[in-house]
């Protein structure tokens, strides 16, 4: 049974089909698993296997094609009728003499679209060079277009019943750092506090099971914290050190980001102090003035504006877009608040506004996950903006 009602995927459809013809496409291979959740409802654990779904602007339904065991999935999750499924047989699994990309062809050839305008997302996990290689080879008479993005922005304006389910990603938010605020402890292993963390991922609330994230939970410890991106380990955790989190609520693969830091004593290093003030008005000044009609980078300029008179300097962007998303990273690969995106915000687009710095001696971190309203915007969870002490 899918998630939403067959209408909101029909009108998700639509919605991709008109920026298809603006863009001269008449047959679209959906490839990231994102994307075929967001069309279809489809939900599994598939995507290490190639799978896709075809929209194709003549017929109504998309088509879903992927492994043999994964086809009753689609039968389970997604909205699609049985004739708009199919399945592959298992000796084209890592076969050197066959690929799916060829049987994916024979589905092609067989609704007579092997002349069409096909585009593919040509840059994103989970579409191979060897699948368009395949694919070309196969179907000689069609022309290929780069769609890579094209689902990804009829995703960014989300739905009332989006809305509701990125909310209580956001509860799930608060008590998975709420589990981090507990156990992350002088002599606590990495690990063990990791562990935690994760369950309260899964466990979610006492109404709502939590899912699985886009990102592991990424903690940074001690000298770690001069860099984001890395994982635990299983040293314990030291007092007087600091502690960089970037975590997620999920729901029905929903995210709200949620990162703070961590300090393990109650002094911690002046350049910290100074740059959390910083930091912490700066992002506060942005959100009071954040709202529907301005671009992407008038947010990141106001950023900038906020912190000018420090020494602060953020290289990388301010945020980013989020919503439905599956391993290896829940941002949508659409809007990004840094010079240069004139993307135009609009009510019920999401953002995850993270402004982290790093430097040699050490690291801050905090985040806002939010959407836009009519006016202005709404926190998807309600956490102190601040560091958090641990010193016990």
């Amino acid at each position: 049974m899918s998630l939403f009602k067959k209408e909101e995927y029909l009108s998700r459809i639509e919605k991709t089909k008109t920026l298809m013809s603006e863009r001269g496409i008449e047959l679209l291979m959906v490839s990231h698993p994102a994307n075929l959740n967001y069309l279809t409802g489809y939900d599994g654990w598939s995507f290490y296997v190639h799978q896709c779904v075809l929209v194709a602007l003549d017929r109504e339904e998309p088509v879903w094609i992927g492994r043999g065991m994964d086809a009753n999935g689609a039968r389970l999750t997604s909205f699609l009728s049985n004739e708009s499924i199919f399945e592959y047989a298992d000796n084209y699994v890592q076969s050197t003499e066959r690929h799916p990309m060829h049987f994916v062809a024979d589905i092609i050839r067989k609704f007579h679209w092997e002349k069409k305008s096909i585009g593919v997302e040509m840059d994103q996990f989970y579409f191979t060079h060897r699948s368009y290689v395949e694919l070309e080879k196969s179907l000689p008479q069609a022309s290929f277009v780069d769609a890579n993005a094209l689902v990804n922005w009829v995703r960014v304006v989300k739905s009332e019943a989006e809305l509701e389910l990125m909310g209580i990603a956001g509860q799930i938010a608060v008590n998975v750092m709420n589990a981090a605020k507990t156990h992350i402890r002088p002599g606590v292993r990495e690990c063990d506090a990791a562990s935690e963390i994760v369950k309260a991922q899964y466990a979610g609330t006492s109404t709502h099971g939590g899912d699985y994230p886009a990102i592991v939970p990424l903690m940074m410890a001690g000298e770690a914290t001069k860099t984001p991106h890395l994982t635990w380990s299983d040293k314990p955790f030291k007092k007087d050190e600091a502690v960089l989190l970037e975590l997620s609520g999920v729901y029905k693969h929903y995210h709200a980001p949620i990162a703070r830091t961590i300090y393990l004593g109650t002094n911690p290093p002046q350049l910290m102090t100074d740059t959390a003030k910083v930091v912490i008005e700066g992002l506060a000044k942005t959100l009071e003035w954040i709202k529907p009609g301005v671009t992407a980078e008038a947010v990141e300029a106001k950023w900038r504006e906020a912190i000018s008179h420090s020494k602060v300097v953020k290289e990388s962007r301010l945020g980013y877009s989020i919503g439905v998303n599956y391993p290896p990273d829940w941002g949508e690969h659409t809007i990004s608040l840094r010079p240069g995106d004139k993307t135009i915000l609009k009510p019920n687009m999401a953002l995850h506004l993270i402004p982290g710095i790093w430097y040699d001696d050490v690291g801050f971190e905090i985040d806002a996950s939010i959407y836009m309203t009519e006016t202005g915007y709404k926190a998807l969870y309600d956490y102190p903006i601040d560091i958090i002490y641990n010193d016990k």
